[in-house]
């Protein structure tokens, strides 16, 4: 399941940079007592996990390769963050949300097997150009 494209990025250190950040973001929010409030559109719980889990297994399978570990990866974070919820004293553990995450990781990843797979190549060659063109 690896990609040949998974080293040919000008600018990998700012997409992994990101995928990271967002990595971050989603711990903290996991883990904060008591959450920022989401837009309508996202105000149901299970589509603020599918969505963070499905945008983060599509980025980083983009960002580094369409590869096993990264849903390894997501469901592992996704289902201990959850748990972890549990130990907090203010917020639960709910399967659900675990599922939702797994869902969202399995989402992410069928995302890869479509034209989506050269976006982010497309967003790299579009940068370096742009770049060149203001020297």
């Amino acid at each position: 399941m690896n990609d040949r494209m998974q080293n040919s990025y000008r600018y990998a250190t700012l997409w992994r940079g990101l995928g990271w950040a967002m990595v971050a973001v989603v711990v903290a929010l996991s883990l904060v007592p008591q959450l920022p409030k989401a837009p309508s559109l996202l105000g149901w719980d299970k589509a603020q996990h599918f969505l963070a889990y499905a945008v983060l297994t599509l980025w980083f399978s983009l960002s580094y390769s369409r590869h096993w570990r990264w849903p390894a990866f997501f469901i592992a974070l996704g289902s201990l963050l959850e748990l972890l919820q549990g130990f907090t004293g203010i917020r639960t553990t709910d399967p659900f949300d675990i599922l939702a995450n797994g869902i969202g990781v399995f989402i992410g990843l069928s995302l890869t097997f479509t034209p989506l797979i050269k976006s982010l190549k497309e967003l790299d060659d579009l940068l370096y150009r742009s770049c060149r063109s203001t020297r």
